[in-house]
Protein backbone atom coordinates (compact mmCIF):
# COMPACT_ATOMS: atom_id res chain seq x y z
CA UNK A 1 0.00 0.00 0.00
CA UNK A 2 1.05 3.70 -0.89
CA UNK A 3 1.84 6.55 2.25
CA UNK A 4 -1.10 7.55 0.34
CA UNK A 5 -3.63 5.28 0.76
CA UNK A 6 -1.92 4.16 4.40
CA UNK A 7 -2.24 8.22 5.57
CA UNK A 8 -6.25 7.87 4.28
CA UNK A 9 -7.15 4.99 6.27
CA UNK A 10 -6.08 6.40 9.34
CA UNK A 11 -7.63 9.57 8.68
CA UNK A 12 -10.52 7.63 7.93
CA UNK A 13 -9.98 5.58 11.32
CA UNK A 14 -9.94 8.50 13.52
CA UNK A 15 -12.80 10.80 11.77
CA UNK A 16 -15.15 7.86 12.49
CA UNK A 17 -13.93 7.19 15.91
CA UNK A 18 -13.98 11.07 16.87
CA UNK A 19 -17.67 12.09 16.42
CA UNK A 20 -18.63 14.59 18.67
CA UNK A 21 -21.64 12.57 19.61
CA UNK A 22 -20.21 9.99 21.55
CA UNK A 23 -23.35 7.85 20.13
CA UNK A 24 -22.28 7.89 16.11
CA UNK A 25 -18.68 7.62 17.15
CA UNK A 26 -17.61 3.97 15.23
CA UNK A 27 -15.09 1.88 15.74
CA UNK A 28 -15.56 -0.95 13.21
CA UNK A 29 -13.01 0.54 10.88
CA UNK A 30 -10.48 0.61 13.43
CA UNK A 31 -11.10 -3.04 14.55
CA UNK A 32 -11.24 -4.09 11.38
CA UNK A 33 -8.30 -2.74 10.39
CA UNK A 34 -6.36 -4.03 13.19
CA UNK A 35 -4.54 -7.39 12.50
CA UNK A 36 -4.58 -10.28 14.38
CA UNK A 37 -0.92 -10.20 15.40
CA UNK A 38 -0.83 -6.49 15.69
CA UNK A 39 1.21 -5.34 18.60
CA UNK A 40 0.01 -2.05 21.31
CA UNK A 41 3.64 -0.76 22.58
CA UNK A 42 2.66 1.96 25.15
CA UNK A 43 5.82 3.68 25.64
CA UNK A 44 7.76 4.72 28.63
CA UNK A 45 8.28 3.31 32.41
CA UNK A 46 5.47 3.43 34.14
CA UNK A 47 2.13 0.64 34.86
CA UNK A 48 0.75 1.37 31.59
CA UNK A 49 4.20 0.68 29.93
CA UNK A 50 3.96 -2.88 28.26
CA UNK A 51 3.05 -4.52 25.01
CA UNK A 52 -0.23 -5.62 24.19
CA UNK A 53 0.32 -8.55 21.38
CA UNK A 54 -2.59 -9.53 19.41
CA UNK A 55 -6.28 -8.15 18.30
CA UNK A 56 -7.77 -9.34 21.26
CA UNK A 57 -5.64 -8.03 23.93
CA UNK A 58 -5.49 -4.83 22.31
CA UNK A 59 -9.25 -4.43 21.95
CA UNK A 60 -10.23 -6.12 25.42
CA UNK A 61 -6.77 -5.46 27.63
CA UNK A 62 -5.90 -2.21 26.92
CA UNK A 63 -9.21 -0.83 25.34
CA UNK A 64 -11.54 -2.56 27.62
CA UNK A 65 -9.84 -1.33 30.68
CA UNK A 66 -9.74 2.20 29.36
CA UNK A 67 -13.47 2.28 28.85
CA UNK A 68 -14.58 1.49 32.52
CA UNK A 69 -12.30 4.26 33.77
CA UNK A 70 -14.17 7.13 31.45
CA UNK A 71 -17.59 8.22 30.79
CA UNK A 72 -19.72 7.54 27.56
CA UNK A 73 -17.66 6.43 24.38
CA UNK A 74 -14.01 6.99 24.11
CA UNK A 75 -12.89 10.32 21.54
CA UNK A 76 -9.07 11.36 20.81
CA UNK A 77 -9.41 13.83 17.93
CA UNK A 78 -6.41 13.75 15.38
CA UNK A 79 -4.79 16.48 13.71
CA UNK A 80 -1.98 15.83 12.12
CA UNK A 81 -0.88 12.55 10.32
CA UNK A 82 2.31 12.25 8.67
CA UNK A 83 3.20 9.31 6.20
CA UNK A 84 6.36 7.37 4.98
CA UNK A 85 5.59 4.30 3.42
CA UNK A 86 4.21 1.95 5.65
CA UNK A 87 4.16 4.19 8.49
CA UNK A 88 2.23 6.60 9.42
CA UNK A 89 2.59 9.21 12.64
CA UNK A 90 -0.99 10.53 13.70
CA UNK A 91 -0.59 13.63 16.93
CA UNK A 92 -4.03 13.76 18.87
CA UNK A 93 -5.35 14.79 21.57
CA UNK A 94 -7.85 13.25 23.88
CA UNK A 95 -11.46 14.81 24.55
CA UNK A 96 -12.60 12.76 27.60
CA UNK A 97 -14.18 12.65 31.02
CA UNK A 98 -13.23 9.67 33.41
CA UNK A 99 -16.65 8.04 35.68
CA UNK A 100 -15.46 10.20 38.82
CA UNK A 101 -15.64 13.62 36.51
CA UNK A 102 -12.11 14.05 36.23
CA UNK A 103 -11.34 15.71 32.52
CA UNK A 104 -8.74 13.11 30.59
CA UNK A 105 -7.43 15.23 27.70
CA UNK A 106 -4.18 13.64 26.85
CA UNK A 107 -1.47 14.63 24.15
CA UNK A 108 -0.50 11.27 22.12
CA UNK A 109 1.84 11.09 18.77
CA UNK A 110 0.51 7.66 17.58
CA UNK A 111 2.90 5.46 15.25
CA UNK A 112 0.99 3.02 13.16
CA UNK A 113 3.49 0.59 11.09
CA UNK A 114 1.15 -0.72 8.39
CA UNK A 115 1.20 -3.66 6.26
CA UNK A 116 -0.92 -4.77 3.36
CA UNK A 117 -3.83 -2.88 4.55
CA UNK A 118 -3.87 -3.76 7.88
CA UNK A 119 -2.19 -2.21 11.22
CA UNK A 120 0.47 -4.31 12.45
CA UNK A 121 1.64 -2.31 15.76
CA UNK A 122 1.32 0.72 17.30
CA UNK A 123 3.41 2.91 19.36
CA UNK A 124 1.88 5.15 21.41
CA UNK A 125 3.87 8.47 23.43
CA UNK A 126 1.78 10.41 25.67
CA UNK A 127 1.74 12.15 29.02
CA UNK A 128 2.20 9.17 31.43
CA UNK A 129 1.99 11.22 34.87
CA UNK A 130 -1.70 12.56 33.40
CA UNK A 131 -2.76 9.11 32.34
CA UNK A 132 -1.93 7.45 35.93
CA UNK A 133 -3.26 10.81 37.53
CA UNK A 134 -6.78 10.44 35.68
CA UNK A 135 -7.17 7.01 34.99
CA UNK A 136 -5.04 4.77 37.97
CA UNK A 137 -2.17 2.05 37.90
CA UNK A 138 -3.11 -0.24 35.17
CA UNK A 139 -3.91 -3.34 36.87
CA UNK A 140 -1.27 -5.74 37.18
CA UNK A 141 -3.25 -8.26 36.78
CA UNK A 142 -4.78 -7.53 33.06
CA UNK A 143 -2.50 -10.00 30.17
CA UNK A 144 -0.02 -8.72 28.10
CA UNK A 145 3.26 -9.27 27.30
CA UNK A 146 5.62 -7.62 29.31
Amino acid sequence: MSAATNKKLLQDIFATAADPDPAARDRALFTASLAEDARWVVTGQYSWSRTFAGKESILNDLHGHVRTRLRDRTRTVAHRFIADGDVVVVEAKGDNVTREGVRYDNDYCLVFQLADGKIKEIREYCDSILTEKALGPFPANKSAAA
